[in-house]
């Protein structure tokens, strides 16, 4: 207990933020260019061997360095490591070990909620990744590392033990608990405070995971949460993905829009020729389909109960079967563009095919007149 009253926690806060770099990477490249391991779900003894990642991403550690945050102050990270996966996704996981009272532990998650808090957390894990991007850039196709795109997410998780025990949290101090969740140092409503928590797992008595859109509450031992750890930081990573297919489909799109508009008013459609647009539209299709199987199913949790809620609760949280819609009902109005051009093409050469047919039977005869 603290001079004001409040309990002092122990605990570890797990800092993630996503990236991506670029269509594809050559894991076996990638593994040789630098050093690396092949990386495997952490699992329980109720977790089936053939529960894991397909194909398996790998790991690399970075160096490490001093992170200053709000409230904690220059804290050194005990881990931080980057997880690579074929489809030039990368996750950068920073671990730091804490101990704080709740008070303190609350005006940290509402100063983490700050833009430029965030933006300093984002800036220190693109600085720690700089130089393993620049090592497997050979292993990337078509490299590119986005300034504006990124997703992070932040976990708070403690030991299972007094003053962090679950069914007292659950009762007693949910809007502490909430407040953590939400990111929030002023009070909460008591119906917002049940939309934070209203959404929770427990495996065992002394276990605890709330998810929400920014930041999780984890409570659990060292070991035995590195498997929801991991489902969170693919989760994490997945939305980053969703959001860079809409991003790109809804620049597509725009170009698409401008492509139907320019065949409409044409004044000689028929001329044109629209194969490179009309191709990059067929490409990118399948691509945003690739992309999107790809994330779908990289991650094969049907045969672990727990791991499997702990994601559906955390796809709830993200709106990713949101994201689902949206970019399915994109890439069927691109297709709708892509088949409404190829029409419009198609009907201007054969209407003018037909006028050439209908000019020549025209000549003909009025040869034939003329003759005789």
């Amino acid at each position: 207990m603290s001079a004001d009253g409040a309990e002092s926690l122990m605990g570890r806060l797990h800092l993630y933020v996503a990236f991506d770099w670029g269509e594809e990477i050559d894991l076996e490249q990638a593994g040789r260019l630098a050093p690396a391991a092949v990386l495997t779900l952490a699992r329980r003894p109720r977790t089936p061997s053939s529960i894991t990642y397909k194909p398996p991403p790998l790991r690399f550690q970075l160096e490490s360095l001093s992170l200053d945050l709000p409230i904690l102050g220059a804290t050194p990270v005990s881990a931080i490591e980057a997880t690579v996966f074929d489809f030039a996704a990368v996750s950068v996981a920073m671990h730091v070990p804490f101990q704080s009272t709740s008070t303190d532990l609350t005006s940290l998650a509402g100063q983490l909620a700050d833009p430029s808090a965030a933006q300093t957390l984002v800036q220190t894990a693109r600085r720690a990744l700089e130089p393993l991007y620049q090592r497997l850039q050979p292993a990337i196709q078509k490299p590119f590392w986005h300034d504006d795109l990124w997703e992070e997410y932040i976990v708070f998780q403690f030991p299972p033990a007094v003053p962090a025990d679950p069914s007292v949290l659950l009762r007693e101090r949910t809007g502490w608990l909430a407040s953590l969740l939400r990111l929030e140092d002023q009070p909460l409503s008591e119906s917002e405070i049940a939309e934070a928590v209203r959404l929770l797992l427990r495996y065992g008595c002394a276990d605890l995971f709330v998810p929400d859109w920014a930041a999780a509450v984890l409570i659990d031992d060292e070991q035995a949460c590195i498997e929801t750890l991991q489902t969170i930081e693919f989760a994490n990573l997945q939305l980053l993905e969703y959001r860079h297919i809409d991003d790109r489909l809804d620049a597509v799109r725009a170009r698409a829009d401008w492509l139907i508009r320019r065949v409409a008013h044409s004044r000689l459609p028929f001329w044109r020729r629209y194969d490179a647009p009309l191709r990059r539209l067929g490409e990118l299709k399948v691509d945003a389909n690739d992309l999107f199987d790809r994330t779908g199913n990289v991650f094969k949790l049907i045969g672990d109960q727990y791991l499997a809620r702990a994601y559906r609760l955390l796809a709830t949280r993200f709106h990713l079967s949101e994201w689902e819609r949206s970019i399915q009902r994109k890439l069927e109005v691109i297709e709708g563009v892509y088949r409404v051009v190829s029409d419009q093409t198609i009907t201007f050469r054969t209407e003018f095919l037909e006028l050439i047919v209908i000019l020549l039977i025209l000549m003909e005869v009025l040869l034939a007149v003329f003759r005789h």
